[in-house]
């Protein structure tokens, strides 16, 4: 591994986010992470790791959270709490239409994206109001020393959520502008930018290879999605990690290896997605795999890489 030609988009990040971009590219063809993603909206945060922990015995490797409804003290707080047991931390946001919508129905609202990305109105004001207030949240995360996988405007491609039903040149303007807010403007350091695609394969939305640091997609029918990992490649000219950042089934390993589709880690959604998509069976096979990497072998690993 090159890893002099390994770095972050954001030239001043943080220790703590170049190591673990640097674990991320150690791990290429060697294993997969596990993931899960908490459910907040019912309050039963942890529900889904339970489950896992009392069929395979294992934990995973990273915990996805979510800033919906602005959570951002609850997501915070969870979030210092896996980081402090050896955990990987990944925030998504169901960010509700600006300047002041808030939850799921929300995201998909309607918006006037010329309007909201107009320095001169007011709408651009809420719009930068809601960002500094994402920003403030994620400082706190900063000043604990936590990298943080950040995945905002998920799904853009898809054109469900109010961030890509403009299309992709507003879409890619609202990118930027996010990432130069965090980045330039906050001083945000302990981010990797994650750019999730949806499973639907439309060129011409990626934002650049200056403000991605890894692409991913997600899919929720079954398989290993061989067709979406290669099409990822094509959007970008720079090697970055692949990430399949929401599930419905798990990939399976096993053909994960024979096929040598990489995925750098499998997030799997909650609710229904871990419950009903995925057999007992099922994920005590995946969590005993020796491909997949869990909580509990992750710190060994972080170690191997970092020799």
């Amino acid at each position: 591994m090159e890893t002099d030609r390994i770095s972050l988009v954001n030239p001043n990040a943080s220790a703590q986010a170049c190591e673990l971009y640097h674990f991320l590219f150690s791990i290429k063809g060697k294993g997969i992470l596990s993931g899960q993603q908490e459910c907040p909206e019912d309050k039963t945060c942890g529900d889904e790791l339970s489950h896992i922990q009392s069929l395979s015995g294992h934990l995973p490797a990273i915990l996805g959270l979510d800033y919906i409804g602005n959570d951002f003290d609850g997501v915070n707080k969870r979030s210092i709490a896996w980081h402090n047991r050896g955990g990987i931390v990944s925030i998504c946001w169901h960010w509700g239409t600006p300047p002041n919508g808030l939850g799921y129905p929300s995201s998909q609202g309607e918006i006037d994206m010329e309007e909201l990305l107009n320095p001169e109105t007011d709408l651009y004001q809420g719009l930068i109001d809601n960002l500094d207030e994402a920003a403030n949240a994620l400082k706190e995360l900063q000043n604990h020393k936590i990298p943080v996988l950040f995945r905002p405007l998920h799904e853009f491609d898809g054109e469900w959520f109010w961030w890509g039903k403009g299309g992709s040149k507003p879409f890619i303007k609202l990118w930027r502008l996010m990432y130069d807010r965090f980045t330039n403007y906050h001083g945000l350091n302990n981010l990797i930018w994650v750019l999730g695609y949806s499973h639907l394969m439309k060129d011409g939305w990626y934002p650049g290879d200056d403000v991605v640091d890894i692409i991913g997609a997600d899919a929720y029918s079954e398989g290993i999605h061989e067709k979406l990992y290669h099409w990822l490649f094509t959007q970008t000219s720079k090697k970055m990690p692949v990430c399949h950042h929401e599930n419905g089934p798990i990939p399976d390993p096993e053909e994960m290896i024979k096929k040598k589709v990489d995925w750098c880690w499998f997030l799997t959604w909650h609710t229904i997605h871990i419950h009903e998509q995925n057999t007992d069976e099922y994920i005590r096979y995946v969590y005993n795999h020796p491909y997949v990497i869990t909580l509990e072998t992750l710190s060994s690993l972080k170690k191997e890489a970092g020799r």
